[in-house]
């Protein structure tokens, strides 16, 4: 499982117009079954999506296809977690280790 943290970086009037791609990314790995859920940080200076990868390489190869990206509007920090405990309704997305 992955963190991946996206931070902005230049000004909101810059990201709005990229939204709806950035939909269109998010929604092809939510059915892909890669993204887990996602959402904008609070303050609005990014945002947070949770993904399962099967590597950090293939996250970052997720990731280079974001507009976001494409367009260099955000940075991205990525962090791995091999998930512990877990919430009953989460089982299904932890793979034993």
């Amino acid at each position: 499982m992955f963190i991946i943290s996206l931070t902005y970086k230049v000004p909101l009037d810059k990201i709005e117009p990229l939204i709806p791609e950035h939909y269109v990314f998010l929604e092809k790995y939510y059915h892909s079954g890669h993204f887990i859920t996602s959402g904008r940080k609070e303050p609005r200076t990014g945002g947070i999506i949770l993904a399962d990868a099967g590597s950090t390489e293939e996250a970052e190869r997720i990731i280079k296809e974001d507009p976001f990206y494409i367009h260099q509007v955000a940075d991205y920090h990525i962090v791995e977690f091999i998930p512990s405990l877990y919430n009953e309704h989460f089982k299904y997305f932890i793979k034993d280790v």
